[in-house]
């Protein structure tokens, strides 16, 4: 697929990702706000146990970072409002059926709109004890699959994976 197809199948496209402080994801979101503006929404998944953490985390983790210099120039003071048109923060946790999402209305809102699912969260750090890996890299997977599969548009499932 060439960069300009997928730049025009992720217009009008809502799209999950998991792991939104993480490495890869702050890349991919930075990406996609970038390129694709008309992208219709971003549900970030942070672990965070309610939303005032998820939106510090966010600031903090993934919009303060120099990997954002570009978007900001090119938007500017406008920033702040593309960001809150685009981007839903989801507090939760791969771990937990239904991703760890309390507000049931937020799932089910997820459940309608989502068209694309990006799993990339993960534990990269490869002296993990056995039951937290296992807990988060493999039964966190089954859980963002078994999410995905309740999404009545869903299109893609891209699942990320160090090992």
């Amino acid at each position: 697929m060439e960069l300009g197809s997928i730049i025009k199948f992720l217009e009008n496209k809502t799209i999950l990702v998991t792991g939104a402080t993480g490495f890869i994801a702050k890349i991919f979101v930075e990406k996609i706000l970038r390129v694709q503006p008309n992208v219709k929404r971003l549900y970030l998944l942070l672990r965070a146990e309610d939303a005032k953490s998820a939106s510090q985390r966010f600031h903090n983790e993934v919009i303060a970072k120099d990997l954002f210099r570009v978007l900001k120039e090119k938007l500017g003071e406008n920033l702040k409002p593309f960001i809150s048109e685009k981007v839903t923060l989801v507090p939760g946790d791969i771990t937990f059926e239904n991703l760890g999402v309390n507000d049931p209305k937020l799932v089910e809102e997820m459940w309608k709109e989502v068209d694309i699912a990006v799993n990339l969260a993960a534990t990269t750090n490869f002296d993990e004890r056995y039951d937290v890996a296992l807990h988060l890299n493999t039964f966190g997977a089954m859980n963002v699959i078994n999410f995905a599969k309740k999404c009545a548009n869903i299109q893609l499932l891209l699942h990320v994976s160090t090992g």
